[in-house]
């Protein structure tokens, strides 16, 4: 299995400009058993940095096997918000848009 920094930081190379037109967003990514991530997403640009963001417009917290199954397509991010292995906090609209803006 890749670990979470590994999986985290090959994201803006996934990321889909196209699909990010006009957004200006901030997904702060806590992961239980690793460390924290925010990946901000502005001018059809992607960005992550290993680190807490000040405001961002919304939080994922989950630990780092249910992120790498999310990011690898094993597990939906619903299910895994359903069954609450993921759990969100702020603008949680913002989350369900996130499998548009990355490939597979």
């Amino acid at each position: 299995m890749q670990s979470v920094r590994e999986v985290m930081f090959k994201l803006p190379k996934k990321f889909q400009p196209e699909a990010a037109e006009g957004m200006e967003v901030v997904f702060q990514f806590v992961i239980d058993d690793e460390a924290h991530y925010c990946l901000t997403i502005e001018d059809q640009q992607c960005q992550v940095e290993e680190r807490e963001h000040d405001d961002p417009n919304v939080t994922l917290l989950m630990d780092g096997e249910t992120f790498v199954d999310i990011i690898s397509g094993e597990l939906g991010g619903t299910s895994a918000y359903m069954s609450g292995r993921l759990r969100a906090e702020g603008n949680v609209m913002l989350a369900t848009q996130l499998s548009k803006l990355f490939k597979r």
